[in-house]
């Protein structure tokens, strides 16, 4: 019996140094760095694909050295079921272990896409498609289906999406972006309706995104914002036609060619404010939060007019009377027509 047991010890020594060996790899290969170059590598996992090819997949990238020890690894540790379908960055230095965790976090590579203040309904949509990792599915006669699932009181796409930057892994629908900036476009109404100044001169939260759009298309200035506001709600309150030149180029439309003529100014459409008095019937941009702000907040003062310095910087030059205003839009064309002259 002693032989017999003299070997039954080198087989259990054996089996428990092979054993700690067979740990000890284990253990540096889910704790070891995996291979991907100084600036990372992207990895994609489509929907419904099993763990085997995964980890394939991973090896014959050059990612892992052993798929096989990582799937025994997914499978004890319970993981190789929780792997989320998406794109992953995989930074340097990342382990494996690390990296199995990303893997079930849906921790995936996110891209971004900008809605731009002061854009319309077919610059949005337009930007949209031509992002190469948003899925376009929406068309222009779908807006008012989109708007219903919503929940929207109108069929009418302007305003309705705030413009922010928004991210998103890849292949998400121009759908399910547009419903990310609907929702917060609501969270920002929530947020400033409720505080407004007393003489605010709109009646309800749609109301504000009317005056706000137009005050966006106005200005790109911070700090006159609240300014054109204060004009703009003099003028309503006075009920004088807003006469302002945004309106008038949205009720023209998309095939409007940048040259605003007279006759267009007398041309009536339900958005030609030289013509009808009061606001618009809907917003004629998408307003960022400085403009629905403004439009809840406007400037007190006596300002009924504004025109354009053409200083270069945007800013604009204010009047209390007619006769301040039309010396203000003669300097106006003066300094454009030196401008034009000097090939400015």
């Amino acid at each position: 019996m002693r032989p017999l047991a003299k070997a039954l010890g080198v087989v259990i020594a054996a089996l428990i140094v092979v054993s700690a060996v067979a740990l000890w790899q284990f253990d540096r290969f889910l704790n070891s760095a995996v291979n991907v170059p100084a600036e990372g590598a992207s990895f994609e996992i489509a929907p419904g694909t099993p763990f085997t090819r995964v980890s394939e997949g991973l090896a014959e990238q050059g990612i892992i050295s052993n798929p096989t020890l990582l799937r025994i690894y997914a499978r004890v540790s319970g993981k190789a079921g929780s792997v989320h379908a998406g794109e992953y960055f995989i930074e340097p230095g990342t382990t494996t272990a690390g990296l199995m965790n990303q893997f079930t976090s849906g921790d995936v590579l996110l891209y971004s896409f900008t809605i731009v203040e002061g854009w319309n309904q077919w610059e949005l949509l337009r930007a949209l498609h031509a992002h190469p990792q948003i899925d376009a599915q929406m068309s222009e006669e779908e807006w008012p289906a989109l708007l219903e699932e919503l929940g929207a009181e109108t069929g009418h796409p302007e305003g309705l999406f705030l413009p922010e930057t928004y991210r998103f892994p890849r292949n998400t629908s121009d759908r399910t972006v547009l419903k990310q900036a609907y929702r917060l476009m609501q969270t920002v109404l929530s947020e400033e309706w409720p505080e407004r100044a007393e003489d605010a001169p709109v009646a309800s939260p749609y109301e504000a995104l009317i005056l706000a759009s137009i005050v966006e298309k106005e200005t790109a200035r911070v700090d006159e914002r609240n300014r054109i506001a204060g004009v703009f709600a003099r003028r309503l309150e006075k009920r004088m036609r807003l006469q302002t030149d945004p309106t008038v180029i949205y009720g023209i439309g998309p095939d409007f060619n940048g040259n605003l003529t007279r006759r267009d100014l007398r041309t009536d459409t339900p958005y030609n404010t030289y013509t009808r008095g009061g606001l618009p019937p809907t917003p004629i941009a998408m307003p960022g939060r400085d403009a629905i702000r403004a439009a809840l907040h406007p400037a007190p003062g006596n300002e009924l007019y504004f025109v354009a310095t053409g200083l270069g910087d945007g800013s604009h030059k204010f009047s209390e009377t007619k006769a301040e205003h039309d010396a203000a839009v003669a300097e106006y064309l003066r300094r454009l027509r030196s401008n034009r002259q000097k090939g400015m």
